[in-house]
């Protein structure tokens, strides 16, 4: 009777446990079979928070001569595209150790939580089956950048700032490709049961990058600012 007891506990602890994680984990799927789909859901649902950025023409190494209506040439210049941390923008991501470093015109970010010091921020990747993929690129353009973000899916779920103003549950989000995207996560500082307080630990995300919302709003707003062209996104192991 006893051991019946204690298998029915253990059971009830492990179902309660699971489902902690699976509501924590109440976000965008960016593998899911009709991610388009969801996508265009969600755009109409955070329209209100869409940033648009006017993007500079696509720069390039190659000499440039731009040509009066006579033929001759009245100007030429060398261009140049950014890489990494040579652009105005610049976030790295360290899946192994789950932090991640942003530069902005070659400035560390120092994290906005207070937790941690020198550049380093917790962050939390894509769980197993659902692994972040590893990028080294621009952000995809037309860029993707919202202020407050939602999905279709969990449209309930938010993150409050310190006036009670209500972000979603994806805040800050700036898309990289197709369903993956840089955003803030909810909870609350110091709640270990909450996505911020497990930043930094363990992958539990469906694909995307977690940041703390108000390292991802810096970070939001200097891409809303600097654009595609000039930000970087780098996730590696």
């Amino acid at each position: 009777m006893k051991l019946n007891l204690l298998i029915l506990l253990t059971t009830l602890f492990a179902l309660n446990a699971n489902a902690k994680v699976e509501k924590m984990d109440d976000e965008l799927n960016p593998y899911a079979d009709n991610i388009e789909e969801v996508l265009l859901e969600n755009d109409l649902l955070n329209a209100d928070s869409r940033v648009f950025v006017e993007e500079e023409p696509v720069m390039s190494s190659e000499y440039v001569e731009v040509i009066d209506e006579d033929g001759s040439v009245v100007n030429g210049m060398q261009t140049q595209d950014c890489f990494r941390d040579t652009c105005a923008v610049f976030i790295e991501v360290d899946k192994s150790s789950q932090r991640a470093y942003i530069r902005i015109n070659g400035e560390l970010l120092e994290d906005k939580s207070g937790s941690l010091k020198g550049g380093i921020l917790r962050a939390t990747t894509g769980m197993k089956g659902h692994s972040t993929p590893n990028f080294d690129r621009h952000p995809d353009k037309p860029l993707r950048i919202y202020k407050r973000y939602s999905s279709s899916k969990y449209p309930g779920g938010n993150w409050y700032d310190k006036s009670g103003k209500a972000f979603g549950n994806m805040p800050f989000a700036v898309f990289i490709k197709g369903g993956f995207a840089v955003h803030g996560t909810t909870g609350t500082d110091g709640n270990k049961n909450s996505n911020i307080g497990r930043l930094g630990t363990v992958p539990l995300s469906h694909g995307c990058i977690r940041l703390h919302p108000l390292n991802a709003k810096v970070f939001n707003e200097a891409v809303a600012i600097y654009g595609a062209n000039k930000t970087w996104i780098w996730v590696h192991e």
